[in-house]
């Protein structure tokens, strides 16, 4: 039996940069987590312990930070092209990069230095960079969204075990994680996150759901409708259950209005949603 080295990569995981831009006594904030991972000629450390072909991780750190003190932080998908790009053509034993950004977004409180951390989602990009091909993925994750009413959930499959009752009213609300991805690597990227986002959350809202899986579809392929540049949605959102609270042993009618919040167990819907002239990209989600 022969013993043999499977797919590998390595890199540096989430380097936390906060980047300030000062124009006069205006300043501007980007704060972004960024992993980067490469891959490519590296047998020879992982066989025999040659480390003549890895770049440190600790370089790869001090790239992000160099890297936003030269070029600055604009749409974190430029940044995460130019990171890609970097790391495969300066050096000779990289085949492919793999960078990840989350980008944790700010509002100015007054005049032009003080700030508030948005509560809200967290935006994301996954760039993929080597000798063949790119691809960039856009995103969001930690997108809270309810529904308080316009959810149904009954038709289902039953079995021995099935206690749940059908319902013609319910609850919908979910954590929404969505990815997006390109046709190429040039785009409007902040106009194209900002129209993504703002067709996710009018479907959400627009759609009489039967069911969260039809509401992931209705949400992703209401982005396709509307933005050309994209050709592939992929959703996970999780079930955030509102269970009715049994009011009557204190004399109570409860009318849909008081709901307890189950944070687990909880059903996790996921799917894609895609053009059918999608060109194919298999390492774009890596």
């Amino acid at each position: 039996m022969a013993i043999l080295l499977g797919p590998n990569r390595y890199g540096k995981a989430e380097t936390r940069v906060v980047r300030v831009t000062r124009d006069g006594g205006t300043h501007r904030l980007k704060d972004v987590n960024v992993s980067v991972s490469l891959s490519g000629a590296m047998d020879d450390v992982h066989l025999t312990g040659d480390n003549s072909a890895v770049l440190p991780t600790d370089s790869q750190k001090n790239t992000v930070f160099a890297f936003a003190k030269k070029h600055g932080i604009g749409a974190i998908e430029d940044f995460g092209l130019l990171l890609a790009r970097h790391f495969v053509a300066s050096q000779r034993a990289v085949a492919h990069a793999r960078v990840e950004i989350h980008e944790y977004g700010w509002s100015r409180i007054t005049g032009g230095h003080s700030f508030v951390r948005d509560g809200g989602e967290v935006r994301t990009a996954l760039i993929h960079s080597d000798e063949r091909a790119e691809t960039v993925v856009s995103g969001l994750t930690d997108l809270v969204v309810l529904n308080s009413t316009g959810s149904e959930f009954h038709g289902f499959a039953r079995d021995e075990y099935t206690t749940l009752e059908p319902t013609d009213d319910r609850v919908l609300a979910t954590s929404v994680t969505a990815r997006w991805r390109h046709r190429g690597t040039e785009a409007p990227w902040d106009e194209s996150y900002r129209a993504a986002r703002g067709a996710l959350l009018a479907a959400f809202a627009e759609t009489h759901s039967l069911s969260l899986q039809q509401t992931l579809y209705q949400m992703g392929r209401r982005v396709l409708s509307e933005r050309d540049e994209i050709c592939e949605v992929r959703l996970s959102m999780p079930n955030k259950h509102h269970f009715l609270v049994d009011l009557e042993p204190f004399g109570l009618k409860n009318d849909n209005e008081v709901y307890f919040a189950a944070d687990r167990p909880y059903g996790l819907i996921e799917g894609t949603v895609l053009t059918d002239d999608a060109p194919a990209a298999p390492s774009a989600w890596n």
